[in-house]
């Protein structure tokens, strides 16, 4: 199946991956930020299919504005649902690969401590999961 999609489907997918990694990175003001946003951007840039090359593609389209966290988690929890509703309605398999990618840079941000992610963290990536399941 072929997957056909607009610039601004394309700039909605960047906007949710690299949104959620900004979404941690912020609830890790205390912690590494800069270090949580790293690992999570590497493990966005390992992305591959059409993710991976959507993600890879160097643009100035991912609007990641907002002055709060509260405000970046209004504009990022419903991208990151809008692009799996978008994916799945195409090619299922490849809104499953979107899905595992944003998970994996979750995970690998939030594996920069030692031990646990702290309760904020752990709160965060709860709600980019819930929003994930939400399509």
């Amino acid at each position: 199946m072929s997957i056909t999609l607009t610039d601004q489907d394309k700039a909605t997918l960047r906007t949710a991956a690299y949104g959620a990694v900004s979404l941690l990175a912020a609830a890790d003001a205390a912690g590494k930020p800069h270090k949580t946003a790293t690992e999570g951007s590497i493990a966005l840039a390992s992305a591959t299919g059409l993710v991976g090359h959507v993600l890879a593609a160097k643009t100035k389209d991912i609007n990641l504005n907002g002055k709060s966290v509260a405000e970046l988690a209004d504009h990022v929890l419903p991208a990151l649902t809008a692009a799996v509703s978008l994916l799945d309605k195409q090619d299922p398999a490849e809104a499953d690969n979107f899905r595992r990618t944003v998970l994996v840079a979750v995970d690998a941000a939030a594996r920069t401590h030692q031990g646990r992610p702290s309760p904020t963290m752990a709160d965060m990536t709860r709600k980019i999961t819930k929003a994930l399941d939400a399509a």
